[in-house]
């Protein structure tokens, strides 16, 4: 028999909204930073308690938060308790005191070039994608031309909307 995963908690939501909304407000802040999407579950609604918390952000210097300290220190993520590339997408997985993982995958904005879109790209965003700034509107495009099979929510009511720019983006590709 199969336990049933368990509901999200409102301190959960709350907790995933504050990121999303440090994150989000960080990135509006920064001229190289072209776009951020949150993919997987949250994106797609379908988050459960254990839910970790995926975001690609897509920068024209990726090579400036090579640095393990960088994004744990000015977006207050917690620890890094992991780092792997993913083609051209650096991961950095942080873990909170709570428990909260959030993986963050730096990229290039290139990552997000829809002619072609990469095989691997393709996948996280059909797998659930949501743009939470999109300036240029790079992730829109990119959501448009993986097709209607990408799975974009409509915004859970916890979760805060896009601040900016059309709908779209792309995250770490995975073998």
């Amino acid at each position: 028999m199969r336990a049933e995963p368990a509901e999200v908690s409102a301190e959960r939501c709350d907790e995933v909204r504050a990121v999303i909304e440090r994150v989000t407000g960080w990135a509006a802040g920064r001229e190289d930073v072209g776009g951020v999407l949150l993919v997987g579950s949250w994106a797609r609604g379908a988050a459960r308690a254990d839910s970790d918390v995926d975001l690609v952000v897509l920068t024209t210097e990726p090579g400036r938060y090579a640095h393990d300290g960088v994004l744990a220190r000015e977006l207050a993520l917690g620890e890094v308790i992991r780092n792997r590339a993913w083609g051209p997408v650096i991961e950095w997985r942080h873990i909170t005191a709570s428990g909260l993982e959030i993986e963050v995958g730096i990229g290039p904005v290139d990552w997000a070039r829809t002619d072609p879109v990469d095989g691997g790209t393709r996948r996280v965003v059909t797998g659930g994608a949501r743009p939470l700034h999109d300036p240029r509107g790079l992730l829109g495009a990119l959501i448009e031309a993986c097709g209607r099979s990408a799975q974009v929510s409509s915004v859970p009511a916890s979760l805060p909307k896009s601040r900016s720019g059309s709908g779209g983006g792309s995250a770490t590709s995975r073998p």
